[in-house]
C-alpha cells in the first residue's frame, strides 16, 4: 500500500480538497486503485451537528455517514464510494482510545497521547485503506482493494488541533518505509495588491515548520492567483529543499476541473510515480485524462447562460450547498448551458421582511421571479 499525505500552510481552505481529489483523479486515469481518507482534527465525533456556516455542507454517504463536504469531491473526482470511516476525527479517536481503556484493554498502563492516540491513527489509516473500494465507474464490478490512499490532513501546520495527527504521521512514515509514504504540502503564496509581487515567505516559513515537526515535503503545490515566476519557483525550490520541479503551481482557474490537468502537466504523474515506484502505463494516463480534458474544454465553450435561483437558508456561505451546486453545474453542463446561481434567503421572501425591510423583500421577490 502506498500513502500520500496532504498538508496545507498558511490559511485553511487553500485547495487541499480539489488538490487531493486531483491527485486521486490522475492516479486512477493510469490504472491505479485509489482510495481517500480526510482527518478533521475537531473534537466532534462527525460533521452531522455542525451549521453548515461552520465548514460547509454536511455530505451524507451511502453508509449513512455525516462527513466533510471534501468526501464529496473525492467520490464525484476519483469515481468510488467512501465509507463513514474514511472520515477520521479526533473526537472519534480519543472515543476509541477512552474505550479501550475503560474495557482494560491497557493493562492499568498510562494512557498517553504518545503512543495510545498516536498507534490508534495509525491503525486506523491502515485499516480503512485497506478496505475494498467500488468502483461507481462499474457498480456491478467487484470491490478491489486499493493500491494507494490518499489521506488530507485538515487544517494547517502548526494548529495545536493536528499536532497528535501529525506525530502519528511521522512515525508511521517510519512505519510503512519511505517508499510508501508521499508528503504533499499545499501553501500559499500571496501577491501584493501594490506591485502584484508574489510573496515565497509565508511558504518557506510553512515549509519550516512542517519539517520542524518531522514530514519531508515530496511536492509542494503552491496555490496563487497567477502563474508563478520562474524566480519565484527557484526560490522556493532553494529555500524550502526541494527540486524545482518539485514546486508545483495551481494557479486559479476558471473551474476546477483544469486543476488535474495542471498537475499532470507538471509531471506530478511522474514524479509520484517515480518517488513511490510504481508501474504505470503512459497511454493508458493519457487515455485516462482524455476525459478530463473533454470536461475542461466543455466548460469553457459555454456561452449561453440559464440562471437558477437556490432558495435556503444558509445562503450567505455557498459551501452549505455544495452538493446542489454540483448537481446543478453537471446538468447545465449536459444542457450545454453556463450556469448562473442566484442564492436567495428564505427569510427574504417572508412576509415579515415586507414589514421590516420593504426594499428588500421585492428585490429577493424579483430574483426569484426572473430566474429560469
Amino acid at each position: 500500500m502506498k500513502y500520500i499525505l496532504i498538508t496545507g500552510g498558511v490559511i485553511s481552505g487553500v485547495g487541499k480538497g480539489v488538490i487531493a481529489s486531483s491527485i486521486g483523479a490522475i492516479l486512477r486515469a493510469c490504472g491505479l486503485r485509489v482510495t481517500a481518507i480526510k482527518i478533521d482534527p475537531y473534537i466532534n465525533i462527525d460533521a452531522g451537528t455542525f451549521s453548515p456556516y461552520e465548514h460547509g455542507e454536511v455530505f451524507v454517504l451511502d453508509d449513512g455517514g455525516e462527513v466533510d463536504l471534501d468526501l464529496g469531491n473525492y467520490e464525484r473526482f476519483m469515481d468510488i464510494e467512501l465509507g463513514r470511516d474514511n472520515n477520521i476525527t479526533t473526537g472519534k479517536i480519543y472515543q476509541q482510545v477512552i474505550e479501550k481503556e475503560r474495557r482494560g484493554d491497557y493493562l492499568g498502563k498510562t494512557v498517553q497521547v504518545v503512543p495510545h492516540l498516536t498507534n490508534a491513527i495509525q491503525d486506523w489509516v491502515e485499516k480503512v485503506a485497506a478496505q475494498p473500494v467500488i468502483d461507481t465507474r462499474n457498480p456491478n464490478s467487484e470491490p478491489q482493494v486499493p493500491d494507494v490512499c490518499v489521506i488530507e490532513l485538515g487544517g494547517t501546520i502548526g494548529d495545536i488541533e493536528g499536532m497528535p495527527f501529525v506525530e502519528a504521521f511521522r512515525q508511521f512514515h517510519f512505519k510503512v518505509k519511505s517508499d510508501n509514504f508521499v508528503v504533499v504540502h499545499v501553501s500559499l503564496v500571496p501577491q501584493t495588491s501594490v506591485g502584484g509581487e508574489q510573496k515565497t515567505k509565508p511558504t518557506q516559513n510553512s515549509v519550516k515548520e512542517l519539517r520542524c515537526l518531522g514530514l519531508v515535503p515530496d511536492l509542494i503545490c503552491c496555490r496563487s492567483q497567477q502563474k508563478l515566476n520562474d524566480d519565484v519557483r527557484e526560490k522556493l525550490s532553494n529555500f524550502c529543499d526541494v527540486d524545482p520541479e518539485q514546486v508545483i503551481c495551481v494557479e486559479d482557474c476558471s473551474s476546477i476541473y483544469h486543476v488535474p490537468l495542471l498537475l499532470e502537466k507538471q509531471n506530478v504523474i511522474e514524479i509520484l510515480t517515480r518517488r513511490m515506484k510504481l508501474t504505470v502505463n503512459a497511454d493508458l494516463a493519457k487515455t485516462g485524462l482524455q476525459k478530463w480534458h473533454q470536461l475542461a474544454d466543455a466548460v469553457e465553450k459555454l456561452q449561453k447562460k440559464v440562471t437558477i435561483a437556490l432558495v435556503g437558508k444558509y445562503t450567505k456561505l455557498t459551501d452549505s450547498y455544495t452538493s446542489v451546486n454540483k448537481a446543478l453545474e453537471h446538468a447545465a453542463l449536459k444542457c450545454k448551458r453556463k450556469l448562473v446561481i442566484r442564492y436567495i434567503d428564505a427569510a427574504d421572501l417572508e412576509q415579515q421582511t415586507k414589514k421590516t425591510d420593504p426594499d428588500r423583500f421585492v428585490q429577493a421577490w424579483d430574483e426569484l421571479s426572473t430566474a429560469e
